[in-house]
């Protein structure tokens, strides 16, 4: 079958009407699971579906299943029970797949075993094989059991980071799993700080140009502006909720539903709709007002209010100090000397290619080392 309709046809078969979550367990107990135990009886390993893929963030639909979607499972290594201290379970991690390409069978209910996918167009099983660590140094371009620096957490992205905590695991042997994602939980405090001042000063400098590009008579510019502010305020939200942001795809979806910061959005809705530029900039400062009483009900430090009149002119700003006062509150040297602006990488950085990319993260953060 090719790529794209590796699930065709099969619209009356039980399997597709279950979330991709759901068939990865029912793969794993009822066929991977019993080819496991047979060759390596009480092997350390975790079951999941972790990585890539709507299914890992429950949202996948009928759409979803027009590539990439099947019988796809991650099964990661534990140390051995009688390893040494160097043994992660990376020295089975070739044998297992190999094994798994050998004896797993054609296809499981009604649905094929080996398929191809948009990065891998050999006929393989997609059962993803890999230790603890290995797997999670994949997605976040870090080894998930070593120390972390400031500018290593800020190498991250949200969705790199989900790919590693946000899917269900059905079965864990390892220790080791949850421990990385215990420690994947949210940013350490300081870190935080920096990537909530970094969004606000970002809208510091482009709120005042919601009205008055409009006033200059370029509402197209108003209307992309408020746009670009939209998504900050997104990714702010998603932070000060202490929860990680998807990729864009998913990113206003899973907004939504948070639990206080999800009340944003009837004023980006506002906002993004609006025909004139002050209820659009009204719809704005709504939401910047929801996500100032999350901020302040954290204990975080807010200016007295989320924005305030733009000097004489007849629009609005954020406050001076916003950004500042946050700043001020970090001790971190690393923190204190990046410049005003950089937090996250995927805050000002918005190329894909390097957002998917760990090494180019890295690359880009680590930039700001020594300077």
């Amino acid at each position: 079958m090719g790529v794209r309709n590796t699930v065709a046809g099969l619209a009356s078969v039980g399997a597709v009407h279950l979330t991709g979550a759901d068939l990865a367990h029912a793969y794993w107990r009822h066929v991977v699971a019993p080819v496991v135990a047979q060759r390596w009886p009480g092997l350390r390993c975790a079951a999941a579906r972790l990585g890539s893929g709507s299914d890992v963030l429950g949202l996948d639909d009928a759409t979803s299943r027009d590539h990439d979607w099947g019988l796809r499972l991650t099964l990661l290594l534990g140390p051995a029970a009688d390893g040494d201290g160097d043994d992660d379970g990376e020295r089975l991690v070739a044998e297992v797949d190999a094994h798994l390409q050998a004896a797993l069978p054609q296809g499981w209910n009604g649905l094929p075993v080996r398929f191809a996918v948009t990065w891998d167009r050999r006929e393989h099983h997609r059962v993803e094989v890999a230790s603890v660590r290995g797997f999670a140094r994949s997605r976040l371009g870090l080894d998930p059991l070593a120390p972390w620096d400031a500018l290593d957490w800020l190498s991250l992205t949200g969705q790199s980071v989900l790919e590693v905590v946000a899917g269900p695991v059905f079965t864990d042997s390892t220790r080791s799993l949850a421990e990385v994602r215990r420690r994947l939980a949210h940013y350490p405090p300081e870190v935080e700080l920096a990537v909530v001042a970094a969004a606000w000063g970002r809208l510091s400098q482009e709120l005042p140009l919601v009205g008055r590009t409009a006033d200059a008579g370029d509402d197209d510019g108003s209307r992309i502006i408020a746009a670009r502010l939209a998504r900050v305020i997104v990714h702010l939200g998603y932070v000060l909720e202490q929860q990680w942001a998807p990729y864009p795809k998913w990113a206003g979806v899973l907004f939504a539903r948070l639990p206080r910061a999800g009340s944003a959005v009837s004023g980006l809705r506002r906002s993004l709709a609006a025909d004139g530029w002050r209820e659009r900039e009204a719809g704005l400062a709504d939401a910047l007002r929801v996500l100032h009483e999350l901020q302040r009900q954290r204990g975080l430090p807010v200016p007295r209010d989320a924005v305030e009149p733009f000097w004489d002119r007849p629009y609005l700003g954020v406050p001076e100090d916003a950004a500042e006062s946050l700043r001020a509150a970090i001790t971190d040297p690393l923190l204190r000397a990046l410049p005003p602006g950089v937090g996250a990488v995927e805050q000002w950085v918005d190329a894909v290619d390097v957002l998917v990319d760990p090494r180019r993260r890295r690359a880009v953060t680590d930039g700001w080392r020594g300077r």
